[in-house]
């Protein structure tokens, strides 16, 4: 934001303007020239597979860049989802790495190191990936050092499972299904235990090698209550998992709020489409500004809400306190 003092800067201001035209740009209108004008891009994106989460960030995403200025012909989107499969995953983005692209939006892990291992000549933002280190994607969250950065969808663990003490007091074991494939899952388990541990709560796990596999791996586990992680492969068959938590008549607590929508009891959960915005922010300071993903931070969504499902909770036996009903940014009845 620019102040003016008036009257000294009167005089000057045609001379300014006169220079402006001039020069081609006095510094506010971006690298699009004087008229902030937008050169076209090109941005091939990906998510590994379908589910609510995950396209809340390309929508997002998409919205945080037009927000920017990129409408129209200003921009065109090469979208693709291999649905899980990693063998397209790796296809799309070889083909990627061939296109005349601008810049690739990764959503999720397995997506991101697809991307990374193929192109390394054009900027890669991740989203939705838990931890970028750990994935092998950045140098370190402070100095990614490459061409790949992006935002992580890391949420308050300790936290999330402080809600089942909260709806079970009495709770001593809560189950985990997760991919044994997807180091963003296999992370997770590993911070879970850590935070269970603190709370008294023991783990049970079990793994999976697909979403068909989620129900039947959620029925074999007898506990009081289920955590689901931002794992893929499980919130895209979260029906089933909910399927196998009812017949137990147990709680479910997840990472993200659309999956309390879908019928998980509560969630401290991030907003998926202010998470693509955020990405999509970054996109824009790489395409306008000329910033270096190798030296732009991973970033975090810091707000957090809780989410809660009223019908699920009765559904599981438990009540959720008033002081839950009263922070919770949204209320589900069904």
């Amino acid at each position: 934001m620019r102040i003016h003092r008036a009257g000294k800067l009167a005089a000057g201001l045609m001379a300014t303007a006169l220079l402006a035209t001039a020069c081609g740009s006095t510094g506010d209108e971006g690298a699009g020239g004087a008229d902030g004008e937008i050169e076209p891009v090109k941005i091939g994106m990906s998510q590994i597979q379908s589910h609510p989460s995950l396209d809340a960030v390309v929508k997002g995403f998409k919205k945080g860049m037009e927000d920017a200025g990129y409408t129209g012909d200003k921009v065109s989107y090469d979208f693709q989802n291999p649905q899980g499969d990693q063998s397209t995953n790796t296809a799309i983005m070889n083909q990627f790495a061939g296109d005349d692209l601008d810049l690739v939006l990764a959503v999720a892990t397995p997506t991101a190191q697809a991307a990374a291992q193929a192109i390394n000549d054009v900027p890669i933002l991740f989203s939705a990936v838990t931890d970028a280190e750990e994935a092998k994607l950045v140098s370190s969250n402070e100095a990614p050092g490459a061409n790949v950065t992006g935002t992580s969808n890391r949420g308050p663990i300790k936290e999330q499972l402080e809600l089942l003490k909260k709806l079970d007091p009495e709770a001593e074991t809560v189950g985990i299904v997760y991919s044994s494939g997807e180091v963003n899952s296999t992370i997770q388990v590993e911070w879970v235990k850590e935070a269970a541990a603190e709370l008294d709560l023991k783990v049970k796990e079990s793994s999976i090698s697909a979403s068909s596999e989620v129900q039947q791996a959620a029925a074999s586990l007898d506990v009081d209550a289920f955590y689901v992680p931002n794992d893929n492969a499980v919130v895209s068959a979260l029906e089933g998992l909910l399927q196998a938590a009812q017949s137990k008549k147990v709680p479910v607590v997840t990472a993200d709020g659309a999956s309390v929508k879908r019928g998980a009891t509560v969630a401290y959960g991030i907003d998926y489409e202010k998470l693509g915005v955020q990405t999509a922010e970054m996109a824009v300071r790489i395409l306008q500004d000329g910033d270096d993903p190798a030296e732009m931070p991973v970033e975090t969504l810091e707000d957090v809400d809780l989410y809660v499902n009223t019908a699920a909770a009765e559904k599981a036996g438990v009540e959720i306190p008033q002081e839950m009903l009263d922070e919770a940014a949204e209320v589900y009845e069904k």
